[in-house]
């Protein structure tokens, strides 16, 4: 795989255990590497660490994962008491990487919180509790997996090529949203009771989608295979 692009992932640390071992460790669900990899990627952990974006020019293309809630003095809002636990020191990184890569025409897909980064980073701001606007539990109906949901794809997006097809069903698990979009975001994909579900760049760019569902989770290889052709051109 010397040849193939190199795609960096952002992971996370927690506490975890394995054998005889219970300690802090560097994590990421395996998903995100099999995907990467059957789309024709290396892919390459980037933990949560101050400088991490120093690593930008040696990767020819970013994935920015899912995971926990951005704290929301980010985008200048309280706490909900839904919302949280929240880590310094990923959002920190991460919103660094996301920068960085966005400032230089890094290829990147945000995948859930990677979406979610990609709008803080961007001025946007983001609904911290879903339940409260949608009256359900609709977008993570399952307590520890993925439950599926229709999306509608707005035509004539990038998304819209890269899916082939104008509607999907995805799988889901998260409990925020966007709010309010960040500069230069446009929507390209809503779920019935209006939650955004995807955006891209409104103007010619170098290639950045994000989705607020769990494409690693999925059969539908499309979006890391979009990815990794960006990062080839690169």
């Amino acid at each position: 795989m010397a040849d193939h692009p190199v795609i960096g992932i952002s992971s996370y640390a927690q506490r975890a255990r394995w054998s005889c071992w219970d300690t802090e460790a560097v994590l990421l669900p395996r998903r995100y590497v099999d995907k990467v990899a059957r789309a024709g990627g290396l892919p390459v952990l980037l933990p949560p660490v101050d400088g991490g974006a120093a690593v930008l020019p040696r990767l020819d293309g970013l994935v920015l994962s899912g995971g926990g809630d951005i704290d929301p003095t980010r985008y200048g809002a309280p706490p909900h008491p839904a919302a949280g636990p929240f880590s310094e020191a990923r959002d920190s990184a991460e919103l660094d990487l996301c920068r960085q890569a966005l400032a230089t025409g890094l290829p990147l897909l945000g995948i859930c919180r990677g979406l979610q980064v990609i709008n803080v980073a961007l001025g946007g701001t983001l609904h911290q509790h879903l339940p409260d606007l949608v009256g359900d539990d609709s977008h993570s109906p399952e307590q520890s997996g993925y439950g599926p949901h229709k999306v509608s794809v707005a035509p004539e997006t990038q998304l819209a090529a890269i899916l082939g097809r104008s509607e999907a069903s995805v799988p889901t698990h998260h409990h925020q949203a966007i709010d309010r979009l960040g500069a230069d975001l446009v929507a390209t994909a809503w779920t019935d009771d209006g939650v955004i579900e995807a955006v891209e760049f409104g103007h010619p760019a170098p290639f950045m989608i994000a989705v607020q569902w769990h494409p690693e989770a999925g059969d539908d290889l499309s979006l890391f295979t979009a990815l990794i052709a960006a990062a080839s051109e690169r």
